[in-house]
């Protein structure tokens, strides 16, 4: 039973070189994971930090820039562009890899 002719014996030990494989596969693909989620949650923030800054620099006309700044610190951002043009504001922030952009119209002040 042990020296059976037909038994080849030159594949012993192939096991820990492919489980050595899996592992490293799996390794990487965790790690892609990681990324993608770590992507997608800072896409997720820019978008809420573009908005907050956005909102905050259409409702303080007099220093709106500075309230934009402010308020995409306070969500983890940092603003890239900012434009104040009449009327609107629109801003642009990044966090990590992922920017987004937002635009918000200025409060208007009714007069009698």
């Amino acid at each position: 039973m042990g020296n059976h002719p037909l038994r080849d014996h030159g594949d012993r030990g192939q096991i820990l070189p492919f489980t050595t494989l899996l592992l490293v596969l799996a390794a990487g693909l965790a790690i892609l994971v990681v990324e993608l989620g770590q992507v997608a949650v800072d896409r997720a923030q820019a978008r809420t930090a573009a908005d907050a800054a956005a909102l905050a620099a259409a409702a303080s006309p007099e220093s709106a820039r500075t309230q934009a700044v402010r308020l995409a610190g306070a969500n983890g951002a940092r603003v890239v562009s900012f434009d104040e043009q009449p009327g609107e504001v629109v801003v642009e922030v990044r966090v990590g890899r992922a920017r987004a952009t937002a635009r918000a119209r200025t409060i208007r002040t009714w007069s009698p």
